[in-house]
């Protein structure tokens, strides 16, 4: 592996896990471009559709987006819901509740929750009419921006909700690269815009899960790296039930057990190269990328990578 698998220990805080996470940068162009088309869409639109991973919900949410929102109505969804342990759906749903944030879940594969996503814009939108109609304006349909990281599932939402492609829709990052309104009956006008990443990540887990769930376009890492980071975020994940991944589930899965440094970690390395030499005829760089491709695609399970994170401790009373 080349000079971007040098790594770093990247503590959460709230699971305890501590995972080597390799260097991720990006910033391509064309979200720089879209980024300025973004904010001045914003000053158009009545209502921003959020689109998240449910395998990342944090991870996949913009710092910036607040700021951008302003007094505009706000509608969450985590999308491909079918990909995260069903328990876990309840515990983000309570976590987000208690920080006044309603949620819709959705799998825009399937076409799950797309019908409640679609009333719930429309009942922003009767809000709007209403305040329309009080200062003696006719009523229109509702304006809504779609927006996300790359790859989080926003156009295929919105080809279900219009029950035809009429935007680009593939599982990589940086198929939208242009916004583009879609009409939805006379109710709803849906804004897509290209997925919009931060201008850069100081967390590297959170980089780290962006890439795994191909979040991030494939420039911006070091597969091989990633793959590594990835078993040994396996391994620790095993600690928490909640993200549904199962004891042994490499070896089950490719014939080979995840051994054991001398210091308690995983040889993450070593079992990609023996992986390799039993799959890929030694071919390391094919490996790490069939690993990645059989999390993406959901065949080592519905897994999360992110869990609500548990609340800070209270502080202790200062001594009498």
């Amino acid at each position: 592996m080349g000079d971007s698998a040098a790594v770093s220990p990247s503590p959460e805080p709230s699971t305890g896990l501590s995972v080597n996470a390799p260097a991720i940068q990006w910033y391509p162009g064309h979200i720089a471009k879209a980024e300025r088309a973004l904010r001045a869409a914003l000053a158009k639109v009545d209502l921003v559709i959020e689109v998240r991973d449910a395998r990342i919900p944090l991870a996949t949410g913009h710092p910036r987006l607040q700021r951008w929102i302003g007094s505009r109505q706000h509608l969450l969804v985590l999308n491909r819901v079918d990909m995260i342990p069903a328990p876990l759906r309840a515990e983000w749903t309570d976590w987000f509740r208690a920080r006044g944030q309603a949620l819709l879940w959705c799998d825009a594969k399937a076409g799950t929750g797309v019908k409640q996503l679609q009333q719930a814009a429309i009942r922003s939108g009767e809000a709007l009419n209403a305040r329309r109609l009080s200062r003696g304006m006719r009523p229109r349909s509702v304006r809504a921006l779609m927006l996300g990281f790359p790859n989080v599932g926003k156009s295929a939402l919105i080809n279900r909700l219009v029950r035809q492609k009429v935007v680009e829709s593939a599982r990589r990052a940086g198929v939208t690269r242009s916004l583009r309104w879609v009409r939805l009956g006379q109710d709803l006008d849906l804004l897509d815009a290209p997925g919009v990443l931060p201008p850069r990540l100081d967390d590297q887990l959170a980089a780290l899960r962006l890439a795994l769930c191909d979040d991030i376009g494939q420039a911006a890492y070091d597969s091989e790296a990633v793959a590594v980071a990835f078993i040994a975020l396996l391994s620790a994940l095993e600690a928490l039930p909640a993200a549904g991944v199962t004891a042994g589930l490499l070896e089950r899965r490719y014939g080979i057990a995840l051994g054991a440094l001398s210091s308690g970690a995983p040889d993450a390395e070593v079992w990609l190269a023996e992986a390799a030499e039993r799959h890929t005829s030694g071919d390391t760089l094919r490996m790490a990328t069939k690993l990645l491709d059989d999390f993406r695609c959901s065949r080592l399970g519905a897994i999360a990578l992110e869990l609500p994170p548990l609340p800070s401790p209270l502080p202790l009373p200062a001594a009498p």
